[in-house]
């Protein structure tokens, strides 16, 4: 291959405008794959937890005793969390009203709110990888229609038209357009697997603050008949 047609030479002799088309999706690429790895690795870690904890918490062990053991809500994720956040809520209502409603309404907006935390938690940072996966060819698009427009204005100042003329052009064009795809792609894909996992682990999270929810119905439910013989 000629060297002057090799793409690192191409990419260093391209028009400004192309270059900072390139220099933008080189960076988006790179954060994208910093988002990817870390968004792996905690969602990897969040399944764990889970499951760790769900273990621990259907092995019949008791609920005071349970709470004790989880650690300060800074140190939890979670159904771990969502299960703090409830029954901390729990015990500070049990003394102060008789309403089993009451104190099951309140047992219930602690835990929305837990959850709400972990899906901004499990969520962060997957908006700005859809970003580059929609963005990315878009951006190496118009670094395409420009490296094209080079190319016949560079038609335009000779006299004959060869394709040692517009090659470098057309070139640059279609890396630019390789380059947006190639921040895309991988985007694209992260982010529909990632979004998924998500929605994965958040659905056993509401899943465990439901069963939750009514094994503290039937605990005051239990209490209330044990009251009343």
């Amino acid at each position: 291959m000629n060297d002057s047609m090799s793409i690192p030479h191409l990419i260093m002799s391209a028009s400004t405008v192309v270059q900072l088309v390139m220099l933008i999706l080189v960076i988006g690429s790179i954060l994208s794959w910093v988002v990817i790895f870390q968004r792996t690795f905690v969602m990897r870690r969040a399944s764990r937890t889970h499951q760790e904890f769900e273990e621990r918490f259907w092995s019949g062990v008791d609920l005071n005793e349970l709470y004790r053991e989880t650690p300060s809500e800074q140190e939890t994720q979670g159904a771990e969390n969502v299960f703090r956040a409830g029954f901390r809520e729990f015990n500070r209502l049990m003394p102060k009203t008789r309403s089993p409603d009451a104190i099951l309404d309140g047992v219930q907006r602690s835990m929305r709110v837990a959850w709400s935390r972990e899906e901004e938690r499990l969520s962060l940072h997957l908006v700005f990888l859809a970003t580059v996966a929609s963005a990315s060819p878009y951006i190496g698009l118009f670094g395409t229609v420009w490296g094209i427009m080079g190319s016949f204005q560079s038609l335009s100042m000779t006299q004959q038209a060869t394709l040692s003329t517009v090659a470098p052009w057309i070139a640059e064009a279609l890396i630019a357009t390789a380059m947006g795809l190639f921040a895309a792609i991988p985007a694209v894909i992260f982010y529909n697997r990632l979004s998924a996992e998500s929605s994965r682990l958040l659905g056993k999270y509401e899943d465990f603050a439901e069963e939750f929810h009514s094994i503290l119905h039937r605990n005051l439910q239990g209490r209330s008949e044990a009251g009343a013989a």
